[in-house]
């Protein structure tokens, strides 16, 4: 996602930050550097000239108390930030909504649909998906299995062909609901009989709200679907989609800035789980390396069981941690995502270039490990202790699970690990917060307990 944007910006930041003097030699080395990447991107070209001026003209001044040297890295932050929308904006949601999503054929309407349902659902919103795309062969279809998968009802008609009807069928039953999400028709192209289609089902609907669905690859095109659509619909903010291909994503989030239109969130993959708040500040530190913590920490939130995370907090504290305490935390973990998604948000992490593989073979470890669980006893589950003591259980748990007692000696040896450094962390017993079990102080005592140990993922 705009990672040439990133590594262009950190190069900058570098030659600024070791140059002995901030030349005009080194302004264009940037200024050129930056413009390459900008375009590469698909930023727009006005845009481009615009924060390529604004940066020859601080190479050219002096500001008093301020070094030349932290106003032009300030002022490189603050133009990317600028021109990828600058604020959060959060999509605030009445009592009761009704939201239609629109845009142009292949943009991921549908799915981006069961992404945000998933979302206010663990959210505590009762919500049903209508579909009213009744051009695209197995439209309905498609919605009915993605409202399965995150257990929401959805209404469709497989024979009805026109969407007012659809909507007058199910508009009572709809009633019931506090958030209903609407799924209507695209188009190859932006054309009169879309944008038809849309004002009709708008004004017989009375949406509260109408989101913009664009994709990432769109680039500079971007533009001017927002100002038709916005004219047409009067569009309320934008949801872009495919922020994890290759796609080069600028021409969208600039476009989103230059007409107003607020970017509300981003899709970085298929699965429910695979949507994000867009923040264009902690957007740029994840590009620059830097993590984004309150992006991680919103997809722990929205994947924790909070019963459940109260429960492992009491069992640390009164030492009675178990497999099965285990297993809700594995569970949890692949709930957010994969390891490489997540490895972006984590400070730090991105530069250590950990490669993919062995990421790839710790999800592959971890999933093992469910498997073994699985296959336990409820005895063994809550006295791991007697599988050292029986071994002939481990070979009927490996047998069993189809993986090998050496993977089930390390899952033992993991879980000895966990309970003993929660069993020495006298500092949990203040903790509210589960999030705060593994903080700075906490972590300097356990590196100072088992810093002769090596830790295993």
């Amino acid at each position: 996602m705009l990672e040439s944007i990133g590594n262009t910006l950190k190069k900058s930041i570098d030659k600024i930050s070791s140059a002995i003097f901030v030349d005009k030699k080194l302004i264009d080395s940037i200024v050129k550097d930056l413009q390459r990447a900008l375009i590469t991107a698909d930023v727009n070209i006005a845009l481009v000239k615009e924060i390529s001026e604004k940066i020859k003209k601080a190479g050219e001044k002096n500001i008093k108390g301020v070094e030349k040297k932290e106003h032009l890295i300030k002022l490189l932050n603050d133009e990317i930030t600028e021109i990828l929308g600058k604020e959060k904006k959060e999509l605030e949601l009445e009592k009761k909504e009704k939201i239609i999503f629109i845009g142009l054929y292949g943009t991921g309407k549908t799915t981006t649909i069961s992404k945000i349902a998933s979302w206010y659902k663990k959210r505590g919103r009762k919500i049903a998906l209508l579909g009213l795309d009744v051009h695209r062969p197995a439209a309905p279809e498609q919605l009915e299995q993605l409202a399965k998968k995150i257990d929401v009802p959805a209404f469709i008609d497989k024979q009805e062909k026109n969407p007012i009807k659809i909507y007058k069928k199910f508009e009572k039953q709809l009633e019931k609901f506090d958030l209903v999400l609407i799924d209507t028709a695209g188009r190859d192209a932006l054309e009169s009989n879309l944008i038809k289609e849309i004002t009709k089902i708008s004004e017989k609907i009375k949406p509260t709200k109408t989101l913009l669905i664009l994709a990432a690859d769109i680039g500079q095109a971007a533009k001017v679907q927002i100002e038709e659509f916005q004219k047409a619909c009067n569009i309320s903010g934008v949801i872009i989609t495919r922020m994890d291909s290759s796609a080069k994503a600028g021409g969208s989030l600039t476009a989103c800035h230059q007409t107003k239109a607020p970017v509300y969130f981003i899709g970085t993959g298929e699965k429910p789980r695979d949507l994000e708040i867009f923040n264009p500040k902690t957007f740029i530190t994840r590009l620059l390396g830097m993590g984004d913590i309150e992006t991680l920490l919103e997809k722990v939130k929205s994947t924790t069981d909070e019963k459940k995370q109260k429960k492992l907090q009491k069992n640390l504290k009164e030492g009675k941690f178990t497999l099965q305490d285990l297993y809700d935390q594995l569970e949890s973990m692949q709930s957010m995502g994969s390891i490489s998604k997540l490895k972006d948000l984590i400070p730090g992490l991105r530069k250590a270039k950990i490669p993919d593989e062995l990421l790839g073979q710790q999800e592959e470890k971890m999933k093992k490990w469910k498997f073994a669980i699985q296959s336990m006893t409820k005895q063994e589950i809550e006295n791991p202790e007697i599988l050292e003591k029986q071994t002939s259980r481990i070979s009927r748990i490996a047998k069993g699970s189809g993986t090998s007692t050496t993977e089930i000696r390390q899952l033992l040896k993991q879980y000895k690990m966990i309970k003993e450094l929660a069993g020495n962390t006298k500092d949990l017993e203040n903790i509210s917060d589960p999030s705060q079990l593994m903080s700075n102080k906490q972590m300097m005592k356990i590196v100072k307990k088992f810093g002769k140990k090596k830790f295993r993922v």
